[in-house]
């Protein structure tokens, strides 16, 4: 059993902000916007978040009509990717797991607990991972995906992967786990990194503000604690 750990949801480079996260550790999941024209796709005014409100209540007033991308999508329990990332989902299989993780902010006012900040956000656990490059349909109920999400006619779509283990194996959790911290890259520009509490309990370090690549977590005992984590957030 392994995990895969990828960075979802919005940010400041596509869509320019962060999901918001509360004085409680609760959070919205604010997904990207999306990069083609949808008639059928939800707006961020339309989609109403787990604390009673549109999720355009946290984004930029350019944002609150646009339709957003569903991916990963924690109804279906559904997720993809036409990248290089699809090469690490197809590593995926039999009761593995795909962790996400955010950027999430304090919503209103700072919150020394909850800062600006990578936190994990949900998980699926995997039953089968299926390559479907060359599909024409990719919306088949209860899966995840290594492409895109919506149904598509485009001739390179990438990887899917099935989850058919219902929601209490695959969820968005109910509380944030805090995952990073700033550490200067290269060029001396802060940089989020696992935290030193993160590196012991994932046994992995270095920098994650990119999802590229996506980061494994391999070791038996270390998935052990990961999973541990999920289930108690």
């Amino acid at each position: 059993m392994k995990a895969l750990l990828l960075r979802v949801g919005i940010d400041k480079g596509s869509g320019g902000t962060y999901g918001p996260i509360f004085e409680d550790g609760s959070f919205e999941f604010v997904p990207i916007p999306e990069t083609y024209r949808s008639c059928t796709a939800t707006t961020y005014g339309e989609r109403i978040g787990r604390k009673g409100k549109p999720l355009s209540t946290y984004v930029p007033p350019a944002l609150w009509h646009v339709p957003m991308h569903d991916d990963p999508e924690f109804e279906t329990c559904t997720y993809g990717d036409t990248t290089a990332k699809r090469r690490s989902l197809l590593e995926l299989g039999d009761g593995d797991l795909l962790v996400f993780y955010a950027g999430l902010k304090p919503f209103n006012r700072d919150n020394a607990e909850y800062p600006e900040a990578l936190y994990f956000v949900g998980y699926f656990t995997i039953d089968r991972v299926i390559d479907s490059t060359g599909c024409q349909r990719l919306n088949e109920p209860g899966t995840v995906s290594g492409i895109r999400t919506t149904p598509t006619s485009s001739a390179d779509t990438p990887t899917k992967t099935c989850d058919r283990r219902g929601q209490c194996n695959s969820r968005l959790l109910n509380h944030a786990r805090l995952i990073s911290q700033k550490k200067p890259d290269t060029s001396g520009r802060p940089t989020y990194a696992l935290s030193s509490e993160m590196e012991e309990l994932l046994g992995i370090s270095g920098f994650i503000q990119r999802s590229v690549p996506p980061r494994f977590v391999r070791q038996e005992h270390n998935v052990a604690q990961l999973v541990q984590l999920l289930d108690s957030s």
